[in-house]
């Protein structure tokens, strides 16, 4: 099953998280970085178009500016992002260097992709990259990122990066060997392969004790349900082997798969779907609930029972059923006055082709 997923993949959107680039001082680890771009490398010579997400500039800027721990302040996160980030892009260029490969550092925030002639002008540059045979490094632009400091995190913006392209395969590489089932039981172990991302496979998933990390296995998860909605697989593996990638690739059984929806969502219900901060929520009724996701109807203004938030028309929206889990998200045509105020009169609230379900 897993070789059928890695028959035809020719892009590939790799995550490196901050604990295997980083060591027990928080220091850039040249071992690290030199066999994973030994690894990437090797992709690129088997013909395959790679692009990297790259954790660690905070972490290696920790070391320089003498944190201990991943600070608080923003201030502090800011400054050891700037020294990080720039001790990052020298190191790749050196080591790419030795194959003969081209890099170039991509620094994106989350309104780059969120606005729409942003969002394909980040596409175009990253598929020239590609196309010229470049290596894009990208990560968060941290120095100058307010919100995603706070609350993004590398994973979620490598299923971004995945689903923007779209790749064939996103993996991440963290210090863990894949989604452990009973993590800290006598009978936990590595489930190989996910084909559902049901309640149970999420109770798995837990943070993370990292001095230098931000996510865990939870933001690992998140980003899965990015880009199985999209159609894309993802693999979480161990980056402290030296063939994983090759290992993957060759369809083994290395950490695990995340098996992804069948159809590919249209670049355009990709960026409705995952790349706002949805703007409201409506709640609706059984009836629309069922016209939604079994019908493929569009939203009509008698099934929405609730309206949370203030919003203007023409905005990304949540849709959520009446016990609080989402359904679908859409560009609303209608702001929350008008929908409060309008009752049953305006028929069409999101129209089927800006509704995505999820």
């Amino acid at each position: 099953m897993r070789s059928e997923h890695f028959q035809d993949v020719r892009r590939v959107v790799i995550k490196l998280g901050t604990g295997i680039l980083t060591d027990s001082r928080k220091r850039t680890d040249q071992v690290q970085f030199a066999q994973l771009v030994a690894q990437v490398a090797a992709l690129r010579a088997s013909g395959r178009e790679v692009v990297v997400v790259s954790s660690g500039a905070v972490g290696a800027g920790m070391g320089v500016l003498g944190f201990e721990r991943r600070p608080s302040e923003l201030a502090d996160l800011q400054a050891c992002a700037a020294v990080g980030q720039s001790r990052l892009m020298a190191m790749y260029e050196s080591l790419f260097r030795h194959y003969e490969q081209g890099v170039a550092q991509v620094l994106l925030t989350h309104e780059d992709l969120a606005d729409h002639p942003r969002h394909l002008n980040a596409r175009n540059t990253l598929l020239t990259l590609l196309k010229r045979g470049v290596v894009p490094i990208i990560n968060e632009n941290d120095a100058v990122s307010v919100t995603e400091l706070k609350f993004g995190d590398n994973d979620r913006l490598s299923a971004l990066v995945a689903s923007l392209l779209p790749a064939d395969l996103l993996v991440i590489l963290t210090t863990a060997e894949g989604l452990i089932e009973n993590f800290g039981r006598p009978e936990a172990r590595r489930m190989s392969i996910v084909e559902a991302l049901s309640e149970e496979v999420e109770a798995e998933a837990g943070g993370t004790s990292s001095a230098t990390a931000v996510g865990g296995m939870r933001t690992k998860i998140d980003a899965a349900k990015i880009v199985l909605r999209s159609g894309i697989p993802l693999v979480i593996a161990n980056g402290r082997r030296f063939d994983a990638l090759s290992r993957i690739l060759a369809g083994e059984d290395e950490g695990t798969l995340f098996v992804p929806r069948k159809t590919r969502l249209p670049g355009r219900k990709r960026w409705i779907a995952f790349y706002h901060r949805p703007a409201g929520t409506l709640v609706v009724d059984e009836g629309a609930r069922k016209a939604l996701c079994e019908g493929g109807r569009s939203l009509l203004a008698p099934g929405v029972v609730r309206i949370e938030g203030d919003f203007h028309p023409g905005v990304v929206v949540r849709i959520c059923d009446q016990g609080g889990r989402e359904l679908a998200r859409g560009i609303s045509r209608l702001g929350s006055e008008e929908l409060k105020g309008s009752g049953s009169e305006h028929g069409e609230v999101i129209h089927r082709d800006d509704l995505v379900v999820l």
